[in-house]
């Protein structure tokens, strides 16, 4: 049973419950039909990703730009203060339902860290619902990068002075971690199948339906 020497975990999604879309349901939903509402939810979703994915920005930034992009190309009137609003609803957000039991149990044998595409300014509210201790917290702010690009992972592993094989990884998205922890040596990774995403075997995971399942992956 592979005991690594820690822990790592994307938080948005995968521990904290990442509440975009019924964000985007409410500021948007009066004015959109059923169709154009899902599709504006999924361009944004889309845009979001291909923001982080140059050089580093604040993440307010990155979110209003997201937003006004969506909006140009769903014609939609884009208004800054709504875009802003989404930065300001994430740390409010609170845990999935699974995630304080599972994560205590495994707290109290291996150290837990998350790195998140945050700002230090967000995270630690969401890091405190979360219901166990994590000894570490990284951010995009930190590394000066934004998941996936290695420049994050590597960040982390740096400040943990370990190694790629020292760790294994947690996440609910092969394009944001999953994918970049393959590609960096990362061979132990669990998938949380939170339906995000498709599965994907080509990366080489363990999977389970949510964190309450880690601890028998762990043989706790």
């Amino acid at each position: 049973m592979f005991r690594p020497k820690f822990i790592t975990f994307d938080c948005y999604g995968t521990l904290t419950h990442f509440q975009m879309a019924e964000k985007t349901r409410e500021i948007y939903g009066p004015r959109l039909s059923a169709d154009r509402l899902e599709q504006f939810i999924k361009n944004f979703a889309a845009y979001r990703l291909d923001e982080i994915l140059g050089d580093w920005k604040a993440y307010d930034q990155v979110l209003v730009n997201a937003v006004e992009r969506t909006c140009r190309r769903n014609d939609v009137a884009f208004d800054e203060s709504e875009a802003r609003q989404f930065y300001e609803a994430v740390p409010t957000w609170g845990p999935h339902p699974d995630v304080p039991e599972g994560l205590a149990k495994v707290a109290k044998e291996i150290p837990l860290v998350v790195l998140s595409n945050a700002m230090d300014a967000q995270i630690m509210s969401n890091v405190e619902k979360l219901g166990a201790p994590f000894a570490h917290v990284f951010t995009a702010q930190q590394a000066n990068a934004y998941k996936p690009r290695f420049q994050a992972f590597e960040y982390m592993l740096d400040e943990l002075g370990c190694g790629p094989a020292d760790i294994l990884h947690c996440s609910s998205s092969f394009r944001y971690d999953l994918m970049s922890a393959h590609d960096l040596g990362i061979a132990n990774k669990v998938w949380v199948n939170r339906g995000h995403e498709p599965a994907n075997p080509y990366y080489g995971y363990v999977e389970i339906p949510d964190i309450s399942g880690l601890p028998a992956v762990l043989g706790l």
